[in-house]
């Protein structure tokens, strides 16, 4: 996978909003092939941008604040 893309699961402290899209937009990189989309494909890309970032924000909530590996 995507080595830029860092654990957000921390025990110590909760992920920040910006980390969040960050690996969202790194992780829709990587899935499209492309480090900036043409602005035929803006909308999409920046569509599936917001809505990985929403769902990994949902995940890191709901999850128990256990360690990472358990």
């Amino acid at each position: 996978m995507c080595r830029s893309i860092k654990t957000l699961r921390r025990p110590d402290e909760s992920a920040t909003d910006d980390e969040i899209a960050a690996a969202a937009l790194q992780f829709v990189r990587k899935v499209s092939g492309f480090l900036k989309p043409s602005r035929a494909n803006e909308e999409a890309f920046d569509a599936a941008v917001d809505e990985i970032a929403e769902a990994s924000r949902r995940l890191l909530d709901s999850m128990a604040s256990r360690s990472p590996r358990s």
